[in-house]
């Protein structure tokens, strides 16, 4: 039972070390990640209002044809 924890704890502390490594081997690693997810944002953001734009002038041009 020993030896299982051990090696299970040995396991875990070699987990950390490498995901510590790989986080702060490059600090700016997720900043073009999140740029991108900002642009993502925008453009959803001006497409849904072109898009309300859109529907509003032909409702409107709906409603004179009646």
């Amino acid at each position: 039972m020993c030896y299982l924890a051990a090696t299970l704890h040995t396991l875990g502390v070699h987990l950390r070390d490498t995901a510590v490594k790989k986080a702060t081997k490059d600090p700016e690693r997720g900043s073009v990640t999140i740029e991108n997810v900002i642009w993502a944002v925008a453009v959803i953001a001006i497409v849904g209002i072109v898009v309300l734009a859109i529907t509003n002038y032909v409702k409107a041009k709906a409603a004179q044809i009646k």
